[in-house]
Protein backbone atom coordinates (compact mmCIF):
# COMPACT_ATOMS: atom_id res chain seq x y z
CA UNK A 1 0.00 0.00 0.00
CA UNK A 2 1.69 3.73 -0.82
CA UNK A 3 0.74 5.74 1.70
CA UNK A 4 0.76 9.55 1.49
CA UNK A 5 -0.73 13.46 2.61
CA UNK A 6 -3.02 15.61 0.53
CA UNK A 7 -3.13 19.29 1.49
CA UNK A 8 -5.77 22.42 0.37
CA UNK A 9 -3.21 24.77 1.56
CA UNK A 10 -5.49 25.65 4.13
CA UNK A 11 -5.39 29.01 5.88
CA UNK A 12 -6.97 29.34 9.07
CA UNK A 13 -7.48 32.37 11.85
CA UNK A 14 -5.89 31.95 15.08
CA UNK A 15 -8.68 30.41 17.61
CA UNK A 16 -7.91 33.06 19.77
CA UNK A 17 -7.21 36.11 17.81
CA UNK A 18 -8.98 35.27 14.90
CA UNK A 19 -6.17 36.95 12.37
CA UNK A 20 -5.19 35.22 9.37
CA UNK A 21 -1.49 34.12 9.32
CA UNK A 22 0.27 35.57 6.27
CA UNK A 23 -0.42 33.52 3.57
CA UNK A 24 3.38 33.74 2.25
CA UNK A 25 4.23 32.03 5.22
CA UNK A 26 1.51 29.57 5.11
CA UNK A 27 2.52 28.44 1.24
CA UNK A 28 6.29 28.02 2.94
CA UNK A 29 5.14 25.77 5.71
CA UNK A 30 3.18 23.83 2.75
CA UNK A 31 6.68 23.20 1.26
CA UNK A 32 8.35 22.32 4.44
CA UNK A 33 5.66 19.67 4.95
CA UNK A 34 6.08 18.00 1.66
CA UNK A 35 9.73 17.90 2.33
CA UNK A 36 9.43 16.75 5.25
CA UNK A 37 7.62 13.46 4.11
CA UNK A 38 10.04 13.29 0.91
CA UNK A 39 12.89 13.13 3.70
CA UNK A 40 10.77 10.10 5.50
CA UNK A 41 9.93 8.12 2.73
CA UNK A 42 6.09 8.57 2.20
CA UNK A 43 5.14 8.02 -1.08
CA UNK A 44 2.80 10.47 -2.52
CA UNK A 45 2.03 14.18 -1.49
CA UNK A 46 -0.93 16.06 -3.51
CA UNK A 47 -2.25 19.21 -3.12
CA UNK A 48 -6.27 20.21 -3.86
CA UNK A 49 -7.72 22.60 -6.07
CA UNK A 50 -10.00 25.22 -4.20
CA UNK A 51 -11.00 28.70 -5.34
CA UNK A 52 -12.49 29.92 -2.13
CA UNK A 53 -10.44 32.09 0.60
CA UNK A 54 -9.68 29.51 3.37
CA UNK A 55 -7.51 27.72 1.02
CA UNK A 56 -4.25 28.44 -1.06
CA UNK A 57 -4.71 25.51 -3.65
CA UNK A 58 -5.95 27.66 -7.16
CA UNK A 59 -2.94 26.78 -9.04
CA UNK A 60 -1.75 23.33 -7.82
CA UNK A 61 0.57 22.54 -10.83
CA UNK A 62 2.79 25.97 -9.30
CA UNK A 63 2.85 24.59 -5.98
CA UNK A 64 3.52 21.16 -6.73
CA UNK A 65 6.43 22.50 -9.24
CA UNK A 66 8.10 24.18 -6.17
CA UNK A 67 7.85 21.20 -4.42
CA UNK A 68 9.58 19.43 -7.42
CA UNK A 69 12.54 21.20 -6.92
CA UNK A 70 12.90 20.80 -3.07
CA UNK A 71 12.33 17.03 -3.07
CA UNK A 72 13.68 13.80 -4.65
CA UNK A 73 11.49 11.34 -4.13
CA UNK A 74 7.88 11.42 -3.57
CA UNK A 75 5.74 11.66 -6.37
CA UNK A 76 3.24 14.67 -6.44
CA UNK A 77 -0.12 14.68 -7.87
CA UNK A 78 -3.19 16.40 -7.55
CA UNK A 79 -6.11 16.10 -5.49
CA UNK A 80 -8.10 16.89 -6.84
CA UNK A 81 -8.14 18.81 -10.09
CA UNK A 82 -11.46 19.97 -11.18
CA UNK A 83 -11.49 18.87 -14.75
CA UNK A 84 -14.94 19.68 -15.52
CA UNK A 85 -13.56 23.71 -15.19
CA UNK A 86 -10.24 23.19 -16.79
CA UNK A 87 -8.81 23.46 -20.40
CA UNK A 88 -7.65 19.73 -20.94
CA UNK A 89 -5.04 21.47 -23.24
CA UNK A 90 -3.61 23.57 -20.86
CA UNK A 91 -4.03 21.14 -18.01
CA UNK A 92 -1.70 18.85 -19.73
CA UNK A 93 0.63 21.39 -20.81
CA UNK A 94 0.98 22.28 -17.10
CA UNK A 95 1.41 18.51 -15.90
CA UNK A 96 4.00 17.45 -18.84
CA UNK A 97 6.39 20.69 -17.56
CA UNK A 98 5.88 19.09 -14.25
CA UNK A 99 6.61 15.69 -14.83
CA UNK A 100 9.98 17.26 -16.51
CA UNK A 101 10.76 19.58 -13.42
CA UNK A 102 10.12 16.12 -11.42
CA UNK A 103 11.77 13.34 -13.61
CA UNK A 104 8.91 11.61 -13.62
CA UNK A 105 7.40 11.73 -10.63
CA UNK A 106 3.99 13.80 -11.61
CA UNK A 107 0.35 12.00 -11.40
CA UNK A 108 -3.38 13.87 -11.23
CA UNK A 109 -6.25 12.86 -9.65
CA UNK A 110 -9.29 14.36 -11.78
CA UNK A 111 -12.65 14.82 -10.55
CA UNK A 112 -15.64 16.84 -10.92
CA UNK A 113 -15.03 18.95 -7.96
CA UNK A 114 -17.74 19.07 -4.92
CA UNK A 115 -17.45 22.81 -4.67
CA UNK A 116 -19.10 24.70 -7.54
CA UNK A 117 -16.70 28.08 -7.65
CA UNK A 118 -14.62 27.41 -10.63
CA UNK A 119 -17.54 27.07 -12.94
CA UNK A 120 -19.07 30.73 -12.87
CA UNK A 121 -15.50 31.67 -12.18
CA UNK A 122 -14.36 30.42 -15.64
CA UNK A 123 -17.74 31.11 -17.49
CA UNK A 124 -19.27 27.51 -17.02
CA UNK A 125 -22.54 26.41 -17.01
CA UNK A 126 -23.25 24.38 -13.45
CA UNK A 127 -26.21 22.74 -15.25
CA UNK A 128 -23.74 20.52 -17.26
CA UNK A 129 -21.60 19.41 -14.59
CA UNK A 130 -20.98 15.91 -15.51
CA UNK A 131 -20.93 16.26 -18.91
CA UNK A 132 -18.14 18.64 -19.39
CA UNK A 133 -16.43 16.20 -16.88
CA UNK A 134 -17.37 13.76 -19.68
CA UNK A 135 -15.92 15.42 -22.36
CA UNK A 136 -12.75 16.72 -21.02
CA UNK A 137 -11.72 13.53 -19.19
CA UNK A 138 -12.09 12.03 -22.91
CA UNK A 139 -9.61 14.87 -24.27
CA UNK A 140 -7.69 14.72 -21.63
CA UNK A 141 -7.13 10.66 -22.70
CA UNK A 142 -6.69 10.76 -25.98
CA UNK A 143 -3.90 13.76 -25.29
CA UNK A 144 -1.95 11.10 -23.38
CA UNK A 145 -2.07 9.23 -26.76
CA UNK A 146 -0.84 11.56 -29.00
CA UNK A 147 1.22 14.86 -29.37
CA UNK A 148 -1.22 15.63 -32.59
CA UNK A 149 -4.21 14.61 -31.41
CA UNK A 150 -7.59 15.06 -33.90
CA UNK A 151 -10.72 15.15 -31.23
CA UNK A 152 -13.75 17.30 -31.84
CA UNK A 153 -16.31 18.33 -28.79
CA UNK A 154 -19.46 20.48 -27.78
CA UNK A 155 -18.01 22.34 -25.55
CA UNK A 156 -14.41 23.15 -26.62
CA UNK A 157 -13.38 24.20 -30.07
CA UNK A 158 -12.27 20.84 -32.40
CA UNK A 159 -8.36 19.53 -32.11
CA UNK A 160 -7.23 18.96 -36.14
CA UNK A 161 -3.72 17.52 -35.70
CA UNK A 162 -2.59 20.47 -33.70
CA UNK A 163 0.56 19.77 -31.71
CA UNK A 164 0.49 19.84 -27.55
CA UNK A 165 3.89 20.13 -25.97
CA UNK A 166 5.70 19.17 -24.55
CA UNK A 167 5.14 15.71 -23.56
CA UNK A 168 6.04 14.30 -20.64
CA UNK A 169 8.88 12.34 -19.10
CA UNK A 170 6.94 9.45 -18.61
CA UNK A 171 5.38 7.98 -21.09
CA UNK A 172 1.78 8.33 -19.52
CA UNK A 173 0.97 10.91 -17.51
CA UNK A 174 -1.10 8.55 -14.12
CA UNK A 175 -4.18 9.55 -13.98
CA UNK A 176 -6.82 8.55 -11.22
CA UNK A 177 -10.41 9.36 -11.14
CA UNK A 178 -11.21 10.89 -7.84
CA UNK A 179 -15.09 10.17 -6.81
CA UNK A 180 -17.55 10.66 -3.92
CA UNK A 181 -20.23 8.93 -3.44
CA UNK A 182 -21.75 8.78 -7.04
CA UNK A 183 -22.45 5.26 -8.79
CA UNK A 184 -21.97 6.56 -12.06
CA UNK A 185 -18.80 7.90 -11.29
CA UNK A 186 -17.29 4.72 -10.02
CA UNK A 187 -18.90 2.67 -12.97
CA UNK A 188 -17.34 4.90 -15.33
CA UNK A 189 -13.94 4.43 -13.91
CA UNK A 190 -13.82 1.27 -13.96
CA UNK A 191 -15.15 0.94 -17.59
CA UNK A 192 -12.33 2.95 -18.43
CA UNK A 193 -9.81 0.91 -16.57
CA UNK A 194 -8.53 3.78 -14.67
CA UNK A 195 -7.22 3.79 -10.91
CA UNK A 196 -9.94 5.36 -8.55
CA UNK A 197 -9.40 7.61 -5.13
CA UNK A 198 -12.48 7.72 -3.42
CA UNK A 199 -12.96 10.43 -1.02
CA UNK A 200 -13.97 9.25 2.40
CA UNK A 201 -14.64 12.42 5.05
CA UNK A 202 -17.27 10.75 7.31
CA UNK A 203 -18.98 7.76 8.00
CA UNK A 204 -17.52 4.70 7.73
CA UNK A 205 -15.13 3.11 5.56
CA UNK A 206 -17.52 -0.19 5.08
CA UNK A 207 -20.36 1.78 3.25
CA UNK A 208 -18.29 2.67 0.57
CA UNK A 209 -17.96 -1.41 -0.14
CA UNK A 210 -20.67 -1.57 -2.44
CA UNK A 211 -19.69 1.09 -4.56
CA UNK A 212 -15.98 -0.18 -4.87
CA UNK A 213 -17.03 -3.58 -5.89
CA UNK A 214 -19.30 -1.69 -8.44
CA UNK A 215 -16.15 0.07 -9.97
CA UNK A 216 -14.29 -3.24 -9.89
CA UNK A 217 -17.54 -5.18 -11.78
CA UNK A 218 -17.24 -2.86 -14.44
CA UNK A 219 -13.47 -2.93 -14.91
CA UNK A 220 -14.09 -6.48 -15.28
CA UNK A 221 -17.22 -6.36 -17.68
CA UNK A 222 -14.97 -4.05 -19.61
CA UNK A 223 -12.34 -6.48 -20.10
CA UNK A 224 -9.47 -4.98 -17.57
CA UNK A 225 -7.52 -7.05 -15.89
CA UNK A 226 -7.42 -6.92 -11.96
CA UNK A 227 -3.98 -5.12 -11.79
CA UNK A 228 -5.22 -2.03 -13.43
CA UNK A 229 -8.19 -1.58 -11.29
CA UNK A 230 -6.68 0.27 -8.23
CA UNK A 231 -8.29 1.59 -5.55
CA UNK A 232 -7.16 3.91 -3.39
CA UNK A 233 -8.98 6.26 -0.18
CA UNK A 234 -8.40 10.37 0.37
CA UNK A 235 -9.50 10.49 4.17
CA UNK A 236 -9.21 13.00 7.31
CA UNK A 237 -5.84 11.58 8.95
CA UNK A 238 -3.71 13.14 11.72
CA UNK A 239 -0.55 11.26 13.88
CA UNK A 240 0.21 12.47 17.70
CA UNK A 241 2.67 11.38 19.98
CA UNK A 242 -0.83 9.84 21.59
CA UNK A 243 -4.85 9.17 20.45
CA UNK A 244 -5.76 12.41 22.55
CA UNK A 245 -2.61 15.10 21.54
CA UNK A 246 -3.86 13.71 17.35
CA UNK A 247 -7.28 14.36 18.01
CA UNK A 248 -6.64 17.85 20.14
CA UNK A 249 -4.38 19.24 17.30
CA UNK A 250 -6.71 18.75 14.48
CA UNK A 251 -10.27 19.50 16.19
CA UNK A 252 -10.52 23.24 15.99
CA UNK A 253 -9.32 23.31 12.26
CA UNK A 254 -11.95 20.39 10.88
CA UNK A 255 -14.35 22.25 13.11
CA UNK A 256 -14.09 25.93 11.82
CA UNK A 257 -13.78 24.42 8.31
CA UNK A 258 -16.95 22.00 8.66
CA UNK A 259 -18.59 24.92 10.56
CA UNK A 260 -17.91 27.51 7.32
CA UNK A 261 -19.26 24.86 5.08
CA UNK A 262 -22.00 24.12 6.69
CA UNK A 263 -23.40 27.01 7.25
CA UNK A 264 -23.44 27.63 2.90
CA UNK A 265 -25.36 24.25 2.54
CA UNK A 266 -27.53 23.86 5.80
CA UNK A 267 -25.96 22.13 7.64
CA UNK A 268 -26.02 21.84 11.69
CA UNK A 269 -22.79 22.97 13.53
CA UNK A 270 -19.96 20.24 14.31
CA UNK A 271 -20.05 19.06 17.43
CA UNK A 272 -17.03 17.02 19.47
CA UNK A 273 -19.11 14.57 20.02
CA UNK A 274 -19.70 14.32 16.41
CA UNK A 275 -15.76 14.53 15.58
CA UNK A 276 -15.22 12.05 18.01
CA UNK A 277 -17.44 9.15 16.55
CA UNK A 278 -15.43 9.56 13.27
CA UNK A 279 -12.17 9.19 15.23
CA UNK A 280 -13.59 5.93 17.18
CA UNK A 281 -13.52 2.50 16.36
CA UNK A 282 -15.90 2.50 13.14
CA UNK A 283 -15.72 6.15 11.91
CA UNK A 284 -13.46 7.21 9.15
CA UNK A 285 -11.19 9.08 10.40
CA UNK A 286 -7.29 8.04 10.51
CA UNK A 287 -6.64 10.37 13.72
CA UNK A 288 -4.66 8.68 16.83
CA UNK A 289 -1.40 7.47 17.98
CA UNK A 290 1.04 5.66 15.14
CA UNK A 291 -0.52 2.04 16.17
CA UNK A 292 -4.20 3.31 16.38
CA UNK A 293 -3.61 4.74 12.81
CA UNK A 294 -1.71 1.63 11.48
CA UNK A 295 -4.62 -0.43 12.76
CA UNK A 296 -7.13 1.42 11.73
CA UNK A 297 -5.71 2.10 8.02
CA UNK A 298 -5.62 -1.94 7.82
CA UNK A 299 -8.89 -2.25 8.87
CA UNK A 300 -10.17 0.08 6.17
CA UNK A 301 -8.21 -2.01 3.09
CA UNK A 302 -9.76 -5.13 4.30
CA UNK A 303 -13.09 -3.50 4.39
CA UNK A 304 -12.57 -2.28 0.97
CA UNK A 305 -10.68 -5.10 -0.84
CA UNK A 306 -6.96 -4.62 -0.96
CA UNK A 307 -6.15 -0.86 -1.15
CA UNK A 308 -3.41 0.26 -3.47
CA UNK A 309 -3.13 3.83 -1.71
CA UNK A 310 -3.77 5.57 1.50
CA UNK A 311 -4.13 9.60 1.62
CA UNK A 312 -4.33 11.52 4.66
CA UNK A 313 -6.02 14.91 4.08
CA UNK A 314 -4.41 17.02 7.05
CA UNK A 315 -4.73 20.55 6.24
CA UNK A 316 -7.46 21.31 9.40
CA UNK A 317 -4.40 20.67 11.60
CA UNK A 318 -2.28 23.65 9.93
CA UNK A 319 -3.01 25.70 12.68
CA UNK A 320 -0.30 24.09 14.81
CA UNK A 321 2.47 24.11 12.40
CA UNK A 322 5.04 21.92 14.20
CA UNK A 323 2.46 19.24 14.97
CA UNK A 324 1.83 18.88 11.14
CA UNK A 325 5.19 18.38 10.34
CA UNK A 326 5.60 16.36 13.31
CA UNK A 327 2.33 14.05 12.08
CA UNK A 328 4.01 13.83 8.74
CA UNK A 329 6.66 12.39 10.29
CA UNK A 330 5.35 9.93 12.11
CA UNK A 331 3.41 8.98 9.49
CA UNK A 332 6.63 7.83 7.62
CA UNK A 333 8.75 6.47 10.17
CA UNK A 334 6.58 4.77 12.67
CA UNK A 335 2.69 4.10 10.88
CA UNK A 336 4.13 3.12 7.36
CA UNK A 337 6.23 0.43 8.65
CA UNK A 338 4.03 -1.09 10.27
CA UNK A 339 1.01 -1.29 7.40
CA UNK A 340 4.03 -1.94 4.94
CA UNK A 341 4.84 -5.02 7.26
CA UNK A 342 1.64 -6.49 7.40
CA UNK A 343 1.11 -6.16 3.69
CA UNK A 344 3.96 -8.48 3.82
CA UNK A 345 2.46 -11.11 5.53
Amino acid sequence: MEIGVDSFAAILPDPTTRKLPSATNRMADLLEEVEVADRVGLDVFGIGEHHRAEFLDSAPAIILAAAAARTSQIRLTSAVTVLSAADPVRLFQEFATLDLISKGRTELVVGRGSFGEAFPLFGLDTRAYDELFAEKLDLFLKLGETSNPVWEGQFRSALNGQGVFPRPHQPRLPLWIGVGGTPQSFARAGALGLPLMVAIIGGTFERFRPLVDLYREAGIRAGHGPEKLKVGVHAMGFVGETDAAARDAFFPGWAHLTAKVGRERGWSPPTRQQFEDMVGPQGAFLIGAPATVAEKMLQASQALGALSRITFQMSTASLETAAMKRSIELLGTEVAPIVRAAGKI
